[in-house]
Protein backbone atom coordinates (compact mmCIF):
# COMPACT_ATOMS: atom_id res chain seq x y z
CA UNK A 1 0.00 0.00 0.00
CA UNK A 2 1.60 3.35 -0.95
CA UNK A 3 1.85 5.90 2.21
CA UNK A 4 1.30 9.32 0.96
CA UNK A 5 1.95 12.30 3.10
CA UNK A 6 -1.21 14.88 4.24
CA UNK A 7 0.31 18.17 2.85
CA UNK A 8 -2.99 20.42 3.18
CA UNK A 9 -1.55 22.63 5.60
CA UNK A 10 1.86 23.11 4.02
CA UNK A 11 4.89 21.20 3.76
CA UNK A 12 6.55 22.36 6.47
CA UNK A 13 4.04 20.31 8.28
CA UNK A 14 5.70 17.20 6.97
CA UNK A 15 9.28 18.26 7.12
CA UNK A 16 9.42 18.30 10.04
CA UNK A 17 8.38 15.05 10.71
CA UNK A 18 11.60 13.42 9.49
CA UNK A 19 13.90 16.51 9.67
CA UNK A 20 13.10 18.27 12.99
CA UNK A 21 15.80 20.94 11.43
CA UNK A 22 14.12 21.53 8.31
CA UNK A 23 11.04 24.11 9.71
CA UNK A 24 12.93 26.82 9.20
CA UNK A 25 12.98 26.06 6.09
CA UNK A 26 10.10 26.62 4.29
CA UNK A 27 7.80 29.05 6.00
CA UNK A 28 3.61 28.18 6.30
CA UNK A 29 3.20 30.36 3.27
CA UNK A 30 5.54 28.01 1.07
CA UNK A 31 3.96 26.83 -2.11
CA UNK A 32 1.94 23.28 -1.70
CA UNK A 33 4.55 20.84 -3.36
CA UNK A 34 4.47 19.75 -6.62
CA UNK A 35 5.96 16.76 -7.25
CA UNK A 36 5.99 13.33 -5.25
CA UNK A 37 9.27 11.05 -4.28
CA UNK A 38 8.68 7.60 -4.65
CA UNK A 39 10.74 5.05 -2.47
CA UNK A 40 10.80 1.32 -2.39
CA UNK A 41 8.30 0.96 0.30
CA UNK A 42 5.73 2.68 -1.41
CA UNK A 43 5.84 6.18 0.41
CA UNK A 44 5.06 9.29 -1.56
CA UNK A 45 7.54 12.64 -0.22
CA UNK A 46 6.15 15.36 -1.33
CA UNK A 47 8.73 18.17 -2.56
CA UNK A 48 9.14 20.79 -4.93
CA UNK A 49 10.47 20.90 -7.99
CA UNK A 50 12.68 24.42 -7.88
CA UNK A 51 14.04 23.26 -4.48
CA UNK A 52 15.14 19.63 -6.10
CA UNK A 53 16.69 21.42 -9.49
CA UNK A 54 18.18 23.96 -7.35
CA UNK A 55 20.44 21.62 -5.18
CA UNK A 56 20.88 18.37 -7.88
CA UNK A 57 21.53 18.42 -11.33
CA UNK A 58 20.69 15.31 -11.94
CA UNK A 59 17.33 15.77 -10.58
CA UNK A 60 17.15 19.19 -12.27
CA UNK A 61 17.29 16.93 -15.67
CA UNK A 62 14.92 14.15 -14.43
CA UNK A 63 12.24 17.16 -13.56
CA UNK A 64 12.64 19.42 -16.89
CA UNK A 65 13.36 16.23 -19.36
CA UNK A 66 10.92 17.49 -22.36
CA UNK A 67 7.70 15.36 -22.31
CA UNK A 68 7.29 15.10 -18.82
CA UNK A 69 3.59 15.42 -17.28
CA UNK A 70 3.18 18.69 -15.40
CA UNK A 71 0.93 18.13 -12.61
CA UNK A 72 1.11 17.21 -8.69
CA UNK A 73 1.12 13.71 -9.37
CA UNK A 74 4.25 14.07 -10.66
CA UNK A 75 6.31 10.78 -9.38
CA UNK A 76 10.51 10.72 -9.30
CA UNK A 77 11.37 7.14 -7.93
CA UNK A 78 14.21 6.64 -5.48
CA UNK A 79 14.15 2.86 -5.11
CA UNK A 80 16.67 0.36 -3.71
CA UNK A 81 17.29 2.08 -0.34
CA UNK A 82 15.50 2.43 2.85
CA UNK A 83 12.13 4.82 3.01
CA UNK A 84 13.84 6.84 6.06
CA UNK A 85 17.12 7.10 4.36
CA UNK A 86 15.52 8.69 0.99
CA UNK A 87 13.76 10.77 4.07
CA UNK A 88 17.06 11.96 5.71
CA UNK A 89 18.34 12.60 1.70
CA UNK A 90 15.28 14.97 0.98
CA UNK A 91 15.55 16.60 4.37
CA UNK A 92 19.34 17.58 3.36
CA UNK A 93 17.82 19.03 0.11
CA UNK A 94 15.87 21.39 1.74
CA UNK A 95 18.23 22.33 4.94
CA UNK A 96 21.57 21.28 3.61
CA UNK A 97 22.21 19.39 6.86
CA UNK A 98 21.62 16.22 8.58
CA UNK A 99 22.17 14.72 12.09
CA UNK A 100 24.45 12.38 13.51
CA UNK A 101 21.75 9.83 14.11
CA UNK A 102 21.11 10.15 10.33
CA UNK A 103 24.18 9.52 9.45
CA UNK A 104 25.00 6.64 12.14
CA UNK A 105 21.32 5.01 10.28
CA UNK A 106 21.31 6.03 6.77
CA UNK A 107 25.32 6.95 5.97
CA UNK A 108 25.90 4.67 3.34
CA UNK A 109 22.33 4.67 1.88
CA UNK A 110 23.10 8.54 2.07
CA UNK A 111 26.47 8.41 0.54
CA UNK A 112 24.96 6.39 -2.29
CA UNK A 113 22.24 8.73 -2.93
CA UNK A 114 24.67 11.88 -2.93
CA UNK A 115 26.30 10.46 -5.40
CA UNK A 116 24.21 9.48 -7.41
CA UNK A 117 22.31 12.43 -7.75
CA UNK A 118 25.29 15.07 -7.61
CA UNK A 119 25.10 16.37 -4.21
CA UNK A 120 28.67 16.94 -2.94
CA UNK A 121 27.82 18.78 0.09
CA UNK A 122 25.93 15.62 1.39
CA UNK A 123 28.56 13.61 0.02
CA UNK A 124 31.56 14.83 1.72
CA UNK A 125 29.31 14.69 4.59
CA UNK A 126 28.43 11.24 4.49
CA UNK A 127 32.48 10.23 3.66
CA UNK A 128 33.55 11.72 6.91
CA UNK A 129 30.84 10.39 8.61
CA UNK A 130 31.01 6.83 7.08
CA UNK A 131 34.68 7.12 7.99
CA UNK A 132 34.56 7.67 11.58
CA UNK A 133 32.19 4.61 11.99
CA UNK A 134 34.37 2.03 10.27
CA UNK A 135 34.65 -1.09 12.06
CA UNK A 136 35.63 -4.13 11.05
CA UNK A 137 32.37 -6.06 10.27
CA UNK A 138 31.39 -3.07 7.81
CA UNK A 139 34.55 -2.11 6.17
CA UNK A 140 34.53 -4.61 3.31
CA UNK A 141 30.93 -3.24 2.38
CA UNK A 142 32.25 0.45 3.00
CA UNK A 143 34.91 -0.13 0.59
CA UNK A 144 33.42 -1.32 -2.24
CA UNK A 145 30.42 1.47 -2.02
CA UNK A 146 33.45 3.82 -1.57
CA UNK A 147 35.20 2.88 -5.11
CA UNK A 148 31.49 2.64 -6.67
CA UNK A 149 30.82 5.94 -5.23
CA UNK A 150 34.90 7.53 -6.40
CA UNK A 151 35.46 8.49 -2.78
CA UNK A 152 39.08 7.71 -2.56
CA UNK A 153 40.00 8.75 0.53
CA UNK A 154 37.58 6.50 2.38
CA UNK A 155 38.48 3.94 0.27
CA UNK A 156 42.21 4.04 1.27
CA UNK A 157 40.99 4.16 4.61
CA UNK A 158 39.27 0.89 4.29
CA UNK A 159 42.24 -0.64 2.86
CA UNK A 160 44.35 0.66 5.38
CA UNK A 161 41.96 -0.89 8.08
CA UNK A 162 41.85 -4.54 6.29
CA UNK A 163 45.62 -4.11 5.93
CA UNK A 164 45.84 -3.74 9.81
CA UNK A 165 43.22 -6.33 10.55
CA UNK A 166 43.44 -8.77 7.89
CA UNK A 167 42.99 -11.90 9.98
CA UNK A 168 40.10 -10.66 11.58
CA UNK A 169 38.75 -8.97 7.98
CA UNK A 170 39.05 -12.70 6.65
CA UNK A 171 36.65 -14.08 8.97
CA UNK A 172 33.70 -11.61 8.04
CA UNK A 173 30.82 -12.14 5.55
CA UNK A 174 31.45 -9.26 3.59
CA UNK A 175 34.84 -10.62 2.47
CA UNK A 176 33.50 -14.11 1.94
CA UNK A 177 31.14 -12.59 -0.25
CA UNK A 178 33.95 -10.67 -1.62
CA UNK A 179 35.64 -13.58 -2.79
CA UNK A 180 32.80 -15.29 -3.91
CA UNK A 181 31.41 -12.10 -6.28
CA UNK A 182 34.31 -9.68 -6.81
CA UNK A 183 37.74 -11.53 -7.21
CA UNK A 184 38.88 -8.53 -8.76
CA UNK A 185 39.04 -6.51 -5.78
CA UNK A 186 40.04 -9.44 -3.75
CA UNK A 187 42.82 -9.54 -5.44
CA UNK A 188 43.10 -5.48 -5.60
CA UNK A 189 43.17 -5.62 -1.88
CA UNK A 190 46.09 -8.45 -1.36
CA UNK A 191 48.02 -6.30 -4.17
CA UNK A 192 47.63 -3.67 -1.26
CA UNK A 193 48.72 -5.45 1.27
CA UNK A 194 51.56 -7.26 -0.32
CA UNK A 195 52.64 -3.37 -1.38
CA UNK A 196 52.21 -1.75 1.94
CA UNK A 197 54.23 -4.67 4.02
CA UNK A 198 56.90 -4.19 1.25
CA UNK A 199 56.88 -0.12 2.18
CA UNK A 200 56.93 -1.05 6.20
CA UNK A 201 60.06 -3.28 5.17
CA UNK A 202 61.84 -0.36 3.20
CA UNK A 203 60.59 2.24 5.89
CA UNK A 204 61.98 0.21 8.75
CA UNK A 205 65.17 -0.84 6.36
CA UNK A 206 66.07 2.98 5.89
CA UNK A 207 65.37 3.93 9.64
CA UNK A 208 68.29 1.13 9.89
CA UNK A 209 70.39 2.75 7.27
CA UNK A 210 69.97 6.03 8.71
CA UNK A 211 70.46 5.30 12.62
CA UNK A 212 73.91 3.65 11.19
CA UNK A 213 74.78 6.55 9.35
CA UNK A 214 74.28 8.54 12.62
CA UNK A 215 76.42 6.03 14.17
CA UNK A 216 79.32 6.28 11.87
CA UNK A 217 78.87 10.22 12.17
CA UNK A 218 79.48 9.86 15.91
CA UNK A 219 82.52 7.68 15.50
CA UNK A 220 84.07 10.10 13.25
CA UNK A 221 83.37 12.38 15.65
CA UNK A 222 84.78 10.68 18.55
CA UNK A 223 87.82 9.34 16.50
CA UNK A 224 88.41 12.97 15.61
CA UNK A 225 87.91 13.72 19.21
CA UNK A 226 90.59 10.98 20.50
CA UNK A 227 93.51 11.96 18.05
CA UNK A 228 92.94 15.47 18.41
CA UNK A 229 92.60 16.42 22.09
CA UNK A 230 93.02 12.56 23.72
CA UNK A 231 90.98 10.29 26.06
CA UNK A 232 91.32 7.78 29.13
CA UNK A 233 93.77 5.94 27.50
CA UNK A 234 94.39 6.66 23.71
CA UNK A 235 95.92 10.38 23.66
CA UNK A 236 97.89 11.62 20.05
CA UNK A 237 100.98 10.84 19.59
CA UNK A 238 102.69 13.61 21.03
CA UNK A 239 100.66 13.14 24.18
CA UNK A 240 100.60 10.73 26.71
CA UNK A 241 97.05 10.07 27.79
CA UNK A 242 96.09 11.03 31.30
CA UNK A 243 95.09 7.93 33.74
CA UNK A 244 93.15 9.69 36.39
CA UNK A 245 90.49 11.00 33.45
CA UNK A 246 87.20 9.98 34.16
CA UNK A 247 85.48 7.79 31.60
CA UNK A 248 84.74 10.37 28.43
CA UNK A 249 81.28 12.01 29.02
CA UNK A 250 81.60 13.52 25.32
CA UNK A 251 80.93 10.26 23.26
CA UNK A 252 79.24 6.78 24.40
CA UNK A 253 81.02 5.55 21.64
CA UNK A 254 84.78 7.04 23.05
CA UNK A 255 85.59 3.39 25.02
CA UNK A 256 85.26 1.20 21.73
CA UNK A 257 86.92 3.38 19.55
CA UNK A 258 89.83 3.63 21.74
CA UNK A 259 89.94 -0.07 22.37
CA UNK A 260 89.72 -0.75 18.46
CA UNK A 261 92.77 1.85 18.42
CA UNK A 262 94.86 0.22 20.59
CA UNK A 263 93.98 -3.24 18.97
CA UNK A 264 95.42 -1.71 15.93
CA UNK A 265 98.28 -0.71 16.73
CA UNK A 266 99.82 -4.06 18.14
CA UNK A 267 97.81 -6.31 16.02
CA UNK A 268 99.63 -8.87 13.91
CA UNK A 269 97.18 -10.41 11.53
CA UNK A 270 96.20 -6.68 10.12
CA UNK A 271 99.33 -6.59 7.80
CA UNK A 272 97.84 -9.06 5.72
CA UNK A 273 94.13 -8.63 6.28
CA UNK A 274 92.94 -11.24 8.10
CA UNK A 275 91.79 -9.52 11.32
CA UNK A 276 88.13 -7.77 11.63
CA UNK A 277 88.77 -5.57 14.18
CA UNK A 278 91.88 -4.35 11.87
CA UNK A 279 89.78 -4.28 9.58
CA UNK A 280 86.87 -2.07 10.94
CA UNK A 281 89.65 0.94 12.20
CA UNK A 282 90.70 0.43 9.02
CA UNK A 283 87.27 1.31 6.89
CA UNK A 284 86.97 4.18 10.07
CA UNK A 285 90.28 5.51 9.06
CA UNK A 286 89.54 5.64 4.80
CA UNK A 287 85.86 6.80 6.17
CA UNK A 288 86.97 10.01 7.93
CA UNK A 289 89.43 10.92 4.94
CA UNK A 290 86.21 10.87 2.78
CA UNK A 291 84.53 13.67 5.31
CA UNK A 292 87.71 15.35 6.49
CA UNK A 293 88.03 18.85 4.77
CA UNK A 294 90.96 20.05 7.06
CA UNK A 295 93.68 18.10 5.62
CA UNK A 296 96.58 20.29 7.06
CA UNK A 297 95.76 20.43 10.39
CA UNK A 298 94.24 16.64 10.52
CA UNK A 299 95.63 15.00 13.62
CA UNK A 300 93.66 11.39 12.65
CA UNK A 301 96.30 8.79 11.07
CA UNK A 302 96.30 7.32 7.49
CA UNK A 303 94.08 10.88 6.41
CA UNK A 304 96.44 12.31 4.10
CA UNK A 305 97.66 8.82 2.66
CA UNK A 306 94.08 7.70 2.04
CA UNK A 307 93.30 11.43 0.51
CA UNK A 308 96.40 10.85 -2.01
CA UNK A 309 95.59 7.63 -2.66
CA UNK A 310 91.82 8.22 -3.53
CA UNK A 311 93.25 11.41 -5.92
CA UNK A 312 95.08 8.86 -7.84
CA UNK A 313 93.07 6.26 -8.47
CA UNK A 314 88.86 7.69 -9.15
CA UNK A 315 87.77 4.12 -10.18
CA UNK A 316 87.44 1.18 -7.96
CA UNK A 317 85.18 1.73 -4.89
CA UNK A 318 85.86 5.82 -4.16
CA UNK A 319 82.79 6.24 -5.48
CA UNK A 320 80.92 4.15 -2.82
CA UNK A 321 82.85 5.79 -0.47
CA UNK A 322 81.64 9.05 -1.20
CA UNK A 323 78.51 8.44 -1.50
CA UNK A 324 78.47 6.59 1.75
CA UNK A 325 80.09 9.98 3.22
CA UNK A 326 77.73 11.88 1.89
CA UNK A 327 75.20 9.59 3.74
CA UNK A 328 76.77 9.95 6.86
CA UNK A 329 77.15 13.62 6.70
CA UNK A 330 73.73 13.91 5.75
CA UNK A 331 72.46 12.05 8.61
CA UNK A 332 74.55 13.51 11.12
CA UNK A 333 73.47 17.07 9.99
CA UNK A 334 69.52 15.84 10.00
CA UNK A 335 70.12 14.06 13.71
CA UNK A 336 71.59 17.73 14.82
CA UNK A 337 68.87 19.66 13.63
CA UNK A 338 66.32 16.95 15.37
CA UNK A 339 68.21 17.32 18.39
CA UNK A 340 68.32 21.34 18.44
CA UNK A 341 64.60 21.80 17.38
CA UNK A 342 63.56 19.33 20.55
CA UNK A 343 65.92 21.34 23.00
CA UNK A 344 63.78 24.76 21.71
CA UNK A 345 60.74 23.17 22.20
Amino acid sequence: MEVIYNTTNSTAAYLSAYSPTSTDVLSPESPEPDLRILTSGGLRIPAHSSVLASVSPVLQNVIERPGKRRSSENVIPILGVPCDAVSAFVGFLYSSRCSEEQIDKYGIHMLALSHVYLVPKLKQRCIRGVGQRLKIDNVIDVLQLARLCDAPDLYLKCVKLVSTNFKAVENTEGWKFLQDHDPWLELEILQFIDEDESRKKKRRRQRGEQELYVQLGDAMECLEHICREGCTSVGPCDMEPTKQRLPCSKFSTCQGVQQLIRHFATCKKRVNGGCLRCKRMWQLFKLHSSICDQLDICRVPLCRQFKLRAHQDKKGDDGRWRLLAKKVVSAKAMSSFVLLHHKQM
